[in-house]
């Protein structure tokens, strides 16, 4: 059985740079297209769980990024065809479906793109059979890994953009960094009342964006 392929997330600054400059390129490609602000909104709750899982399937940042955004202007185009129908099986599955074919198609371009000149044989062109099954069970097992922590992270995303930016600090700092409420106290000079009300409020909207997000997907 194929062993799941190991994949350290880089600088969080870093990516989220690449995220919003691959975001502004494909929102200028559906420029023609009704209800911008919809697949902006999917954009930021996906594209993290598409680049992962494109990395972990081997593929480099530009191939992850390319299908990142091939992902989701396929998704926009079936979506004029009626798109996801929950009649035919979960949310996650067809995201998943739609992800692989697209990687899919970025590793079949390799032989093409990294062939060597005729007549050297220096640089051998990759074999294609060396390369993540997809279909794998173990591969399934890195769709669901990431696809949790996607959940996690994309809730905590939009709880941070409704709250007050220093209770989400405090949150951060206690829940998620894992510091005693001691140190968050002596780091960000709060009280200890104010600790657990950030704590308490987070964590109750931070559940709701969970249960908010798996309803919305109707996933299982």
């Amino acid at each position: 059985m194929q062993e799941e392929l190991p994949w350290k997330s880089p600088d969080d600054g870093e990516l989220e740079k690449y995220a919003d400059r691959t975001r502004r390129s494909l929102i200028a490609r559906l420029h023609d297209w009704q209800d911008q602000r919809s697949w902006d909104e999917f954009y930021r709750t996906y594209w993290r769980l598409i680049f992962a899982v494109a990395k972990q399937a081997g593929l480099r940042d530009d191939e992850a990024w390319d299908t990142v955004q091939e992902t989701v202007l396929t998704i926009a185009k079936q979506s004029r065809n009626g798109g996801y129908d929950p009649q035919k099986g979960s949310f996650k599955k067809w995201l998943w479906n739609i992800t692989r074919w697209r990687i899919k198609d970025s590793l079949a371009k390799r032989p093409l793109e990294t062939a060597p000149p005729r007549g050297d044989d220096s640089s051998p062109v990759p074999d294609i059979t060396a390369l993540p099954d997809l279909n794998a069970e173990s591969f399934e097992r890195v769709w669901e890994r990431e696809w949790q922590r996607n959940l996690i992270k994309a809730a905590t995303e939009r709880v941070k953009m409704q709250v007050n930016p220093k209770q989400f600090q405090i949150f951060d700092y206690c829940v998620l960094r894992g510091m005693s409420t001691a140190e968050v106290r002596r780091k960000l000079g709060v009280s200890l009342a104010q600790v657990y009300l950030a704590r308490h409020r987070i964590g109750s909207l931070l559940k709701k964006e969970i249960e908010q997000l798996t309803a919305e997907n109707g996933a299982d």
